[in-house]
C-alpha cells in the first residue's frame, strides 16, 4: 500500500475570521485521527518537512490546477510546520476565484482546506487498518466548498470576495470516498 504513484487528497473543516486580503490557518494537523474509506488515517509530526524545502506548492482552489491562487516560489504562499500541524498563509489574489474564495471563506460558506499529495516508498506505516504518514510529498492545498475528511484544520480570512453545480458533485464524490461509498 506504499509508493509514490497515486496522488492523494485530504480535505478539513475549517473556522474563519475576517481581515484583509489572506488567508491563513492549517492545511493538516498532526495526529488527527481520520476515516478515509475502509481505514482510518493520522500524520505525523515532521511529515512535510521534505516539502518545505525548496518545493514549488501550488494553492489552488478545489484542487483545480486553473484556478491558482498562489505558490511557494513566488512568495504569495507561505508554509510551514509547527506543533500543530501544516500552517499556511496566503495572498489571496484580485481575480474572479480569488474574490469568490474570500466571500466563500468570510460567510463561512467554504467547507474546509485540503492538500494533494503522494507519499514515497517507506513514507507510511500500516498497522492493520491505520495508516501513519510519516514522509509526505506536497503538491498543493486547496480551499475546498464540501465536507472534510479531516475536522479540526483553521483557516482565516484576511478580506472579501459559488461554486458551479459539476464542483460540488466533484466535491460530494469525494465526501462520499472518504465515508467507503
Amino acid at each position: 500500500m506504499t509508493g509514490a504513484a497515486s496522488p492523494e487528497r485530504r480535505s478539513a473543516q475549517i473556522e474563519v475570521r475576517a481581515k484583509g486580503r489572506r488567508l491563513e490557518g492549517y492545511a493538516a494537523l498532526f495526529n488527527t485521527e481520520a476515516r478515509i474509506g475502509s481505514f482510518s488515517e493520522t500524520i505525523r509530526a515532521g511529515a512535510f518537512s521534505g516539502s518545505l524545502k525548496g518545493w514549488d506548492c501550488l494553492a489552488l482552489v478545489d484542487h483545480d490546477p486553473s484556478r491558482v491562487l498562489g505558490r511557494t516560489s513566488s512568495g504569495t504562499l507561505r508554509l510551514s510546520e509547527d506543533s500543530r500541524g501544516l500552517a499556511f498563509d496566503l495572498d489571496v489574489p484580485a481575480t474572479s476565484y480569488g474574490n469568490d474564495i474570500l466571500a466563500l471563506v468570510e460567510s463561512r460558506n467554504a467547507g474546509g482546506m485540503s492538500f494533494g499529495f503522494s507519499v514515497p516508498d517507506g513514507g507510511d506505516h500500516w498497522d492493520g487498518d491505520r495508516r501513519e504518514l510519516r514522509n509526505i510529498i506536497l503538491h498543493e492545498v486547496s480551499v475546498v466548498a464540501a465536507w472534510p475528511a479531516y475536522s479540526g484544520t483553521i483557516v482565516n480570512a484576511r478580506s472579501r470576495g459559488g461554486l458551479a453545480p459539476a464542483t460540488r458533485l466533484i466535491l460530494a464524490r469525494r465526501y462520499l470516498d472518504t465515508l467507503g461509498a
